[in-house]
């Protein structure tokens, strides 16, 4: 069951927003989610991203936070928090934290990012493993998505089928890679309306909870918001699907093809 939540947990944060010099959003930024397992609401997500201060200096804070809903809530309670202070030049995570509550599990910890006392590398201070040597661009599970979008999606527009696309994150203590293979182009009907997106398979690990390595589906709106749109996540005991219902702030208007009746 601490693998299903945590998968929950991965697809909420995954649909996180990114900041920087031309980029896809800007602070102000809001965006909800609604999850659902088979025909069962299972949960909401919101994220939002907002200007704030680290050791004196700006940087772009972003909290997101979800949580189980109705049935899925009664069954196994999932309170969810996790913030990304990164600095807007680079793009790159200063300090996260994961406040984390599912079921009787309750994990809080805060990671700083040293990228100055070494050359060649970063000191990660995590307060439950101490610290850790990484490589020097380093991200964390939100922030790899902000350069996804923002440094790869905004810079190469056109791509092939099977192009597969990896980012190096820190998540929950360990080295944890992200790894996105270009399906093709998509429409998905969404609660705003119907939206052109491209759409990804990430390589999940197979035998655990997934059946095969594509499993899973992301899509984000073939525009240039880059906007995090639907997923969908196929394990052994279902199907959960990660749906758009509402956003504001976005830098550009949704490029939206038909809406929503």
């Amino acid at each position: 069951m601490k693998k299903l939540t945590l998968i929950l947990s991965v697809i909420f944060i995954l649909f996180h927003n990114i900041h920087g010099q031309n980029l896809s959003d800007q602070a102000g930024e809001k965006v909800n989610y609604l999850v659902h397992y088979g025909l069962i609401n299972a949960g909401i997500a919101s994220l939002e991203l907002q200007k704030d201060t680290f050791a004196g200096k700006e940087v772009l804070h972003s909290v997101f936070s979800a949580k189980t809903t109705g049935v899925a809530d009664a069954l196994f309670k999932i309170r969810d928090i996790y913030e990304s202070f990164i600095n807007p030049e680079t793009q790159l995570p200063v300090k996260s934290i994961r406040n984390v509550t599912e079921g009787r599990y309750h994990r809080y910890n805060i990671v700083l990012f040293d990228r100055k006392t070494r050359a060649d590398s970063a000191i990660l201070t995590s307060d439950l493993t101490g610290k850790h040597i990484t490589a020097k661009d380093i991200h964390d599970i939100i922030s790899c998505f902000y350069y996804f979008r923002n440094s790869i999606m905004s810079k190469n527009p056109v791509l092939k089928k099977g192009d597969m696309i990896t980012i190096m994150t820190w998540f929950t203590d360990e080295l944890y890679p992200i790894r996105l293979r270009f399906v093709g182009m998509d429409e998905v009907k969404t609660k705003v309306g119907k939206i052109k997106c491209y759409k990804f398979n990430p390589v999940t690990e197979v035998g655990r909870l997934f059946k095969d390595e594509e499993a899973a589906s992301f899509w984000f709106s073939a525009d240039k918001n880059y906007l995090p749109v639907k997923a969908r996540f196929d394990i052994f005991v279902g199907s959960f699907t990660v749906d758009l219902i509402s956003y504001e702030g976005l830098s550009v208007p949704l490029d939206i093809i038909a809406k929503q009746d």
